[in-house]
């Protein structure tokens, strides 16, 4: 099993490249933090249920959980396959958690791949995102249109804009980035662990220059 994790900006998109990977190969599989989150919650594990905890109250789920998430979901994976962590780790602390529970695992990190993509163009793409408030399905309004302008392809409502897209959040979530995410860059290249992956294309070229990285 190889453990790869993604690094970007808000807006690189790392969620929207690992989820057509893994829709178009058994071999990987996409795992972001809050698919991590929710999936130890639903299977009521010791970690998803203490963490359900603190979503209810609407606490923040501390790093020690989320390491334990990681670490049942490394147990149970197992096989040939490519696990994608997107959204953990987020800054060096949780890195260094991530490190010592992938080694307790008897496993290591294979690498540590940023989407390398320039603020202002992230910027128009956070804009132009549309969510599904029914299904939950993703858009943009020129990379990824709807067929019908403003209406889900999947089930037929009408589209939103995420509340965390407005520009001036956009501001606060890139200076969030640089402060807090950026230091990972760093952190896995001192260790010959980083590759980068150009950004900017469509989301069709991102995936085929990650896919032929990962092969």
């Amino acid at each position: 099993m190889k453990i790869v994790i993604l690094l970007g900006a808000p807006g690189s998109g790392k969620g929207t490249i690992a989820g057509r990977l893994a829709a178009g190969d058994g071999v990987f599989r996409h795992v972001s933090s809050g698919d991590l989150l929710r999936d130890a919650v639903k299977r009521q594990t010791a970690a998803g249920v203490e963490a359900d905890g603190y979503m209810k109250r609407g606490e923040l789920v501390p790093d020690m959980l989320v390491a334990r998430m990681v670490s049942d979901l490394l147990a149970q994976a197992g096989g040939d396959c490519t696990l994608l962590l997107d959204g953990f780790p987020r800054t060096v602390a949780q890195a260094e958690m991530l490190d010592a529970t992938v080694a307790a695992s008897g496993m290591a990190l294979d690498m540590a791949v940023l989407l390398d993509v320039p603020e202002e163009i992230l910027t128009d793409r956070i804009a132009g995102r549309r969510i599904c408030p029914g299904c939950g399905a993703g858009y943009h309004v020129t990379t990824i249109p709807p067929r019908r302008e403003g209406v889900c392809d999947v089930c037929g409502a009408l589209l939103a804009t995420r509340k965390d897209d407005n520009p001036e959040t956009v501001r606060n979530r890139l200076a969030v980035y640089r402060a807090q995410t950026t230091p990972l860059i760093d952190f896995y290249a001192a260790r010959g662990l980083l590759r980068r992956v150009d950004g900017t294309p469509d989301a069709d070229a991102v995936t085929g220059a990650l896919r032929r990285l990962l092969s």
